[in-house]
């Protein structure tokens, strides 16, 4: 969190009756400005803190990290780094090594490590974070980082469910978080994921029943977590995002069970104009021609007010698969097919379908589907289309 203070005369007078290390922390050399941001715990360190930029009178800025949980006789190394920490960059500034006795470092620089000028006006737009590593030797263990200037966080987020798919168990959500910058921090929290586990996740076209090709590749989850972070700045074909993008996007989420295994889906979501909006119509859907088969039909509202139709039978035969369609008329009358659904799968007894229109191509939403005059037939299978074994009227029937 940011937070800008304003030092008053009697902060002044106050601070004087202290002692200081150096020179550089007396504020009679500052101007009064100064930013703040916090620096989280990372590898299960046990070490947080702050790093502030303070503008000094002389057009300096001096960088102080202060840390808790850093242990005497330790040396950590700290930079500030270009972009965010979900994406990663090269050293824009390295700061004086933080002292494991204090917590504390204390930087004073007027330029960049390439050369280029710095000064106080650039830190809150910079699109930078801070890292501090555990020593030397080991600068691929961060223990406290955290990102700072454009890539704040302004509060506003999006949640979306991450529901179980193929492995029983594993479940979560996917938090898209607005920065500063218009680029938007995405965060996946799963359960039940395997520790040692490395879990590819894509944001995909189209809704999760319809499929289609992969939209924006996020960083892998960790199974020993459960969590990854990603920040989401351009497609993977390069077109630029921004947040509004992100949360209005027609796709979902697939979370996959590695690399090698892409076709296991652990977890999924839609998102963005494809997300429910809780309104819903459910019909039955009778035994007809095989006994023991029956069940449901619901009708799903979506965002941009296209429809989730998911059939629900019970009684279906393991390895079967039993297409179904909507037609128009009652099912007494009879009539043509309106809308082809994906077939039920005979092992779970479920299908799903994401309704846009009519299969002629003419208008269908989720208001359509009251007025309509249809009935739902479910097929044993695509040879035998004449034994029906659920069927139910839909609509104004």
């Amino acid at each position: 969190m940011k937070k800008i203070i304003l030092k008053s005369t009697f902060m002044l007078l106050a601070l004087s009756l202290l002692t200081f290390t150096s020179c550089s922390d007396d504020d009679e050399n500052t101007t009064g400005n100064s930013v703040t941001y916090d620096l989280s715990e990372r590898s299960n360190s046990g070490v947080s803190g702050t790093v502030e930029f303070v503008e000094l009178t002389d057009g300096q800025v001096q960088i102080e990290l202060d840390l808790s949980g850093t242990l005497n006789g330790n040396t950590h190394p700290a930079h500030v780094h270009m972009n965010s920490a979900a994406f990663g960059g090269g050293i824009l500034i390295s700061l004086d090594p933080v002292d494991g006795s204090t917590g504390s470092s204390v930087t004073i620089v007027s330029t960049k490590d390439d050369g280029s000028s710095f000064d106080f006006s650039m830190v809150e737009n910079l699109d930078a974070y801070v890292n501090v590593h555990k020593s030397a030797s080991e600068l691929d263990v961060v223990v406290a980082q955290g990102d700072i200037g454009s890539n704040l966080l302004t509060g506003e987020e999006t949640t979306y469910n991450l529901n179980t798919v193929d492995i029983a168990g594993i479940d979560g959500t996917i938090t898209f978080k607005e920065r500063k910058n218009n680029f938007t921090l995405a965060v996946i929290e799963l359960n039940g994921t395997p520790d040692g586990g490395m879990h590819p996740a894509h944001i995909h076209m189209n809704s999760a029943a319809e499929t289609g090709g992969i939209w924006y590749s996020f960083n892998p989850v960790d199974g020993s977590s459960g969590v990854s972070n990603s920040d989401i700045r351009a497609t993977d074909g390069g077109m630029a995002l921004t947040y509004n993008d992100v949360i209005t996007v027609d796709g979902y989420v697939n979370v996959h069970l590695s690399a090698t295994e892409l076709g296991t889906i652990v977890a999924q979501g839609d998102i963005g104009v494809n997300e429910l909006t809780g309104e819903s119509i459910t019909y039955t859907l009778d035994e007809k021609d095989v006994a023991g088969i029956s069940g449901e039909i619901k009708f799903e509202e979506r965002k941009n007010g296209s429809i989730l139709a998911t059939i629900q039978l019970v009684g279906t035969p393991n390895g079967g698969m039993h297409p179904a369609h909507i037609h128009e008329n009652d099912a007494a009358t009879g009539g043509p097919i309106a809308v082809t659904f994906n077939p039920v799968v005979g092992d779970t007894g479920i299908s799903k379908t994401t309704i846009r229109n009519l299969d002629d191509g003419s208008s269908f939403n989720y208001t359509s589907i009251s007025s309509f005059n249809g009935y739902v037939n479910v097929h044993l299978s695509a040879t035998e289309l004449g034994t029906i074994v659920a069927q139910g009227n839909i609509g104004i029937n």
